[in-house]
């Protein structure tokens, strides 16, 4: 038998990759490392707490230098084991994904302050601050990857870490509530992987920049609405979108309040985050098409969870559905599809993130000095907690869009947008949702806040801790600086805006030579 001749593969590597072209994967490899080494040291728990905030404060530096290094000089991609795209596993960072990556880090920074006198001895020795940074390993890296397989891979991993989290405690309350969002959570997962198999069997590749390419050169003869509709589903189960969002209220009020606040100000927006990259940026005219039904989904969404914060006497389920109403605000600027409208739903996607952590926050302070999360059985904190009324007041201002806090800008661009592209429809609800939260947040601060203590009222007298304290102050300041010098944010959300909407330079970043 004749012997095979030799096959030169140095065609299908890549050169060496440059120093800066680490920062792509180093806040993934960094949380792993990081919850790893916590994991091992399950003796020493009281060493956590530090640790953790180191890793989260390095995280965010390395956050903000990438998102530095891909503002001055465009997308980068590292590509594992130096395999030539789209054989290699790649990493793809571009200002979307930095900047989606940048805020969630100082959430999760801010969280794992405020976790120091919020969780407990045995919830620590369960391993509350290595789940935390999993988690943030797996959203980093659905922020990061350049890889829909890679993505869906990137969402188990926070979906397991979050498991954890929800169900530190062992409480049957949080059982419960663990249940509910693991079996609609799992259905989403499902329905995403089964849209990936069938992406890979049309194109033959997962990697995003190449997925893009081949629908630009053939997408008129593929069956992309299929396609389409099933990534829909599946990440509008991942925000909580109508009708699939019951799982949200039936679970974000189970855990510590410490857990639910990085849950709203992180994973629903993971799910917002995955519709820009993978329909907005891989499959624009199948999302135009969508649109009408995005944009249905945006007006009951945003409507739905308005109103069903006005029923609710537990202020954290009135959060939970908060988190729901700015979900369908983020829809509708999916539904307009241009700049304007991408934009501002890139805009109140951080906006949400710092506000609706900094909410729930707020409410573990409430509890703290009125003994209950129940609304009707508090009051009197106006003169008890002037200053934690205070923020209470200004974030609820920022969530019901009114000036002068961050939720008011993304708002009204989005009506702008939607006024200008003739869909009246969609200003009115974003209008009438804003109405709606403004009413449930006005009965909330009235009760809790400004009527007296009623007489049962088991009202706590504990100090504030000044560090947790420190923390919604900041996130509270952030909101207001947005709102009174929104030009930073807004120009960030636009060049985010227009890395998905022409998404040239990161293919170029991905495939530097032209394909044949």
């Amino acid at each position: 038998m004749a012997a095979s001749p030799l096959i030169d593969t140095a065609g299908v590597f890549v050169a060496d990759p440059s120093p800066a072209s680490w920062l792509v994967v180093l806040p993934v490899v960094l949380c792993l490392i990081g919850g790893a080494a916590l994991a091992a040291m399950r003796q020493r728990i009281h060493l956590h707490g530090p640790i953790a905030i180191a890793c989260l404060a390095l995280l965010c530096v390395i956050d903000l230098l990438l998102l530095l290094q891909v503002a001055t000089h465009g997308p980068m991609t590292m590509v594992m084991g130096r395999w030539l795209p789209p054989f290699g596993i790649a990493f793809t960072v571009d200002i979307l994904g930095a900047s989606f990556a940048l805020v969630a880090g100082l959430v999760a920074l801010g969280g794992a302050i405020y976790a120091l006198p919020d969780i407990d001895t045995m919830r620590r020795r369960y391993g509350f601050f290595p789940f935390l940074l999993f988690l943030m390993a797996g959203v980093s890296g659905a922020f990061l990857t350049g890889d829909i397989f890679n993505l869906y891979v990137w969402f188990e991993v926070l979906l397991i870490s979050s498991f954890g989290l929800i169900v530190l405690g062992g409480e049957s309350e949080q059982i419960d509530g663990a249940m509910k969002y693991g079996l609609l959570n799992l259905v989403g997962t499902t329905l995403f992987l089964i849209a990936i198999g069938y992406l890979y069997g049309i194109f033959g590749t997962l990697n995003m920049a190449d997925i893009a390419m081949k629908v630009e050169q053939g997408g008129a003869v593929l069956p992309l609405m299929t396609l389409g509709t099933l990534f829909f589903a599946a990440f509008a189960m991942k925000a909580a979108a109508f009708p699939v969002n019951f799982w949200l209220p039936a679970s974000y009020h189970t855990p510590r309040i410490t857990v639910s606040a990085l849950f709203a100000g992180l994973l629903t927006k993971v799910g917002v985050y995955a519709m820009l990259r993978v329909l907005v940026m891989l499959m624009p005219a199948t999302m135009a098409t969508l649109s009408p039904l995005v944009g249905a989904v945006a007006v009951v969404t945003m409507l739905s969870g308005a109103i069903g914060a006005i029923a609710q006497s537990d202020i954290r389920r009135a959060l939970g559905y908060w988190v729901i109403s700015g979900i369908g605000i983020m829809l509708a600027g999916l539904a307009i599809g241009e700049n304007q409208a991408i934009s501002a739903a890139i805009f109140y996607a951080f906006h949400s993130m710092v506000v609706m952590s900094a909410l729930y926050f707020a409410a573990g302070f409430i509890a703290e000095r009125s003994g209950t999360y129940q609304i009707g059985a508090s009051g009197g904190l106006w003169a008890s907690s002037p200053l934690l009324s205070a923020l209470v007041l200004a974030l609820f201002l920022s969530v019901a869009g009114l000036p002068p806090f961050s939720g008011f800008w993304p708002k009204a661009m989005l009506v702008s947008a939607a006024l200008s592209g003739e869909r009246w429809w969609l200003a009115a609800a974003i209008l009438l949702s804003g109405f709606l939260i403004t009413f449930a947040a006005g009965r909330i601060f009235l009760l809790a806040f400004w009527r007296p203590a009623p007489p049962d009222a088991r009202t706590q007298d504990a100090r504030l801790p000044s560090a947790a304290l420190a923390v919604l102050v900041l996130l509270t300041l952030a909101s207001a600086a947005a709102g009174l010098w929104p030009e930073p944010v807004a120009a960030l959300s636009k060049a985010a805006a227009s890395a998905v909407l022409e998404p040239d330079a990161y293919l170029r970043s991905v495939f530097p030579e032209p394909r044949p």
